[in-house]
């Protein structure tokens, strides 16, 4: 694998930490996210963290093919989809030509993040899904405890 990264003219330098994942996408003008099979295959229509993560960071992004079935993100506005190499070097060169387009799937993408994606959002689905399995009793002594903090 890393002879054929190699070959097409990319470096692997190794893993990051979760806690050094902004700082490395702000050292740079565009990502490109490439879901591994076993996520693709395993888990389709759910993204990796990585889409979370880089629209979070305000870079745009250019993302492999991958089901969104919740329609979490709008394809086009957030971020860009390539679905082969030609189309991905294409993507690359409009984003990195054209500072109003890269700005414009940063906003957006930013926009979507802060509208749909915050802790705060999935706490709260959290809490409907604890409503949804738990009884009537469960519901009011867990809203009693948090009423009491």
């Amino acid at each position: 694998a890393l002879a054929d990264l190699a070959t097409a003219g990319l470096r692997y330098d190794g893993w990051i930490a979760n806690a050094d994942v902004p700082k490395a996408f702000a050292a740079h003008r565009v990502t490109v996210h490439i879901p591994r099979r076993p996520y693709r295959e395993g888990l389709p229509g759910i993204p990796t963290i990585r889409m979370f993560e880089a629209l979070a960071c305000g870079i745009p992004l250019i993302s492999a093919p991958w089901s969104d079935v919740e329609q979490l993100f709008r394809p086009g506005v957030d971020f860009l989809f390539a679905h082969n190499g030609s189309q991905m070097r294409q993507h690359l060169r409009a984003v990195l030509a054209d500072a109003d387009f890269a700005a414009s799937l940063v906003t957006s993408g930013l926009e979507t993040i802060r509208s749909r994606h915050t802790c705060q959002h999935r706490v709260d689905e959290l809490f409907g899904v604890l409503m949804e399995c738990t009884t009537e009793h469960t519901i009011n002594k867990t809203t009693a405890k948090e009423a009491a903090a």
